[in-house]
């Protein structure tokens, strides 16, 4: 892909795809936790229980995202070889994500479909985010990533925002958001499937017997140059941290702030928010100063504000504004990290890699509710801020040492 064929408005129109993957995973995050909850009430360890039900999804995601990405690279259809993906996962994802709160009768009915609906988004995740690197020369991919996540963004912005207000509990449906959302994950599909051409030029036959996942993992854990897998590791570390807080963040302002449901999925409102005015200035700013030490920067902004939330006990109006603070923050650490992970991937293997920076974040997923709710079981549920604030630290070390996976051109060190 050269920059004469690349086209801004394209990328405007992906994101739409990157929209309603936030728009559900919001949603999901905010209130799956509450209907758990109450579904198992009284029951011995419950955060625990709560954590390892909303990671059994993420099981099949570590195992499908990654080898449907590298699927997706030896794949040529009429319709591309990475829409094909989308045209399957997407309307099945909507249906089961639709059904989620009308299941309030038995967690064992519950549990499963949970599981396939977090199946068939797993079927088009990477297909979706490795379209930017497929559609954008490398110098490009940080701005490209943050139009991305912008409308990322607006996906979360649409829940915390709009969501949140039209649909609460004191009107009674609270949970419309599923269907509603379901809805728009086919508009969108619709507008994806006639608006996006893949190039057949950026089309590279990968080997017919490419390496699966784990052998992939190997070759980079054999690797002399550590760049790639400290920086898959890195992005472990910095999205457990998120990843836990924003698992537990309703059920936490509920508790320790003494929060109505639909108020504390609100406050994080004010960090998507920011994330969004950010995304879009993150990408150039990495194209001046570099994306590893942008990154650093924004892991440094992360560690502060989950700190100084620890010490909160009034959320009105310091955690707003910490949390608007941290949007900024991680905005500058997760807009050009999938760019570094794309420019140290050969063009044959772009959809693995897109896979790889997937399995980090999945696992990172899998792990962190089971690991928070259990640390908060034996402890409060005030250890949230300070486990999340630990991560990001592991992450600054490990990312310390990436070496490589800048712009085109652009010189790596830090």
């Amino acid at each position: 892909m050269n920059r004469s064929n690349f086209s801004y408005g394209k990328i405007f129109v992906l994101g739409l795809g990157f929209g309603v993957i936030s728009l559900t995973w919001a949603i999901y995050n905010a209130y799956v936790p509450l209907i758990l909850e109450s579904l198992m009430e009284g029951v011995s360890y419950l955060n625990t229980k709560v954590g390892i039900i909303m990671t059994l999804d993420n099981i099949a995601a570590i195992s499908l995202i990654p080898l449907i990405g590298a699927l997706s690279d030896r794949t040529w259809t009429r319709i591309g070889r990475r829409m094909p993906f989308l045209l399957f996962g997407m309307p099945i994802a909507a249906i089961f994500f639709a059904a989620i709160p009308y299941i309030d009768f038995s967690i064992w009915v519950l549990t499963p479909v949970i599981v396939i609906m977090n199946i068939a988004m797993a079927t088009f995740r990477a297909p979706t985010i490795a379209l930017m690197p497929d559609l954008t020369p490398s110098p490009l991919r940080s701005k490209a990533n943050g139009i991305v996540n912008f409308m990322g963004g607006l996906g979360s912005i649409a829940f915390y925002g709009v969501f949140t207000t039209l649909f609460t509990e004191e009107k009674g449906n609270i949970y419309t958001d599923f269907p509603v959302a379901s809805i728009i994950m086919i508009i969108v599909l619709l507008v994806l499937l006639i608006t996006i051409r893949e190039p057949r030029k950026e089309f590279v036959q990968s080997d017919k017997r490419q390496d699966g996942i784990f052998k992939a993992l190997l070759t980079v854990l054999r690797e002399k140059e550590a760049s790639t897998k400290l920086l898959l590791g890195a992005i472990f570390l910095w999205f457990i941290g998120w990843n836990g807080v924003e698992t537990y963040f309703t059920l936490y302002g509920t508790e320790v702030w003494g929060l109505e449901k639909d108020a504390a999925a609100q406050y994080l409102t004010y960090f998507s928010l920011t994330f969004l005015l950010m995304a879009i200035p993150s990408g150039f700013i990495a194209s001046r100063f570099g994306r590893k030490k942008t990154i650093m920067l924004g892991l440094v902004g992360m560690f502060i504000m989950l700190s100084v939330s620890t010490m909160v006990g009034v959320p009105w109006p310091t955690a707003a504004i910490l949390l608007a603070s941290g949007g900024l923050f991680w905005a500058l650490v997760n807009i050009n990290s999938f760019p570094m992970v794309a420019d140290m991937a050969p063009v044959a293997r772009l959809g693995l890699y897109t896979g790889l920076y997937y399995f980090s974040s999945q696992l990172a997923a899998i792990l962190a509710p089971p690991v928070f709710g259990f640390a908060m079981d034996i402890t409060s549920r005030k250890a949230m801020f300070p486990m999340a604030a630990v991560a990001f630290v592991l992450a600054f070390l490990m990312l310390m040492g990436v070496r490589r996976g800048e712009a085109a051109g652009q010189n790596t060190a830090a």
